[in-house]
């Protein structure tokens, strides 16, 4: 199944932290905090007041951070995604 956001939205698949630490002590999901980075897996259609395009920030596959408590959380396929403002993220992460 596919999903393509509407609107200024952007489909993030969160990026999960690693379970354990680098001195071996292994996180509970309960002790977790919800991932703060994640990968666009698809963009909406931004529109003016006009209802002219404009050109998204974000693209498939770049690497965002994400707001902390934000964004719509949607079960697509078995995996958590993220529906999100393109406003609310945070920015874009660059090698």
């Amino acid at each position: 199944m596919k999903i393509r956001p509407l609107g200024d939205r952007v489909l993030v698949e969160p990026i999960e932290e690693k379970e354990q630490t680098v001195g071996g002590i292994i996180i509970p999901d309960s002790a977790k905090e919800k991932p703060m980075q994640g990968t666009v897996i698809a963009v909406g259609k931004k529109t003016d007041k006009d209802g002219k395009e404009l050109p998204f920030d974000v693209k498939a596959g770049d690497t965002v951070l994400l707001p902390k408590y934000g964004g719509t959380e949607v079960k697509l396929d078995g995996k958590k995604l993220q529906l999100v403002r393109e406003e609310d993220l945070l920015g874009v992460l660059e090698k």
